[in-house]
């Protein structure tokens, strides 16, 4: 597959935020959310950033947080070129290798409810621990 990251740098918050908008915005509408390319720079600075790559081609990013209960992917955003491809499986993949790392209890993200990405975050071992109106929260426990 010869996928690679890189962290990111301030000059692909453009690519990002695009990227972002153009796979989620249908969900915001359908969920009477409202999409600010504010917020999602603001979340952008405070946040661990990788640029999902083949060759020189930026596929997608995933973008993470931290405390002390867990490492949380809070975007994990492919091309919708891409995807069906392996690249979400990949980029949980290294994701995990972080928490086990860094010794975190947990991987943590937030979905959806109706987001067909559930089904490879299922497949990557992560169960729905909660929900509310239109998301989901899942995680895989470091232990089990």
């Amino acid at each position: 597959m010869n996928l690679e990251w890189r962290a990111a740098t301030a000059g692909d918050i453009g690519f990002a935020r695009k990227l972002t908008c153009r796979n989620m915005l249908a969900y915001y509408l359908q969920h009477d959310l409202l999409w600010q390319d504010e917020a999602f720079d603001l979340a952008w600075i405070i946040r661990q950033n990788w640029i999902i790559y083949r060759g020189d081609r930026p596929l997608g990013f995933v973008s993470l947080s931290r405390d002390a209960r867990a490492l949380y992917i809070r975007e994990l955003q492919i091309d919708e070129a891409f995807r069906g491809q392996g690249v979400g499986t990949w980029a949980i993949g290294q994701v995990w290798q972080m928490v086990a790392l860094e010794r975190r209890p947990a991987l943590r993200l937030t979905v959806f409810k109706n987001n067909p990405a559930r089904v490879l975050y299922e497949r990557m071992g992560l169960r729905v621990v909660g929900e509310d109106e239109c998301f989901l929260r899942m995680e895989r426990d470091a232990s089990a």
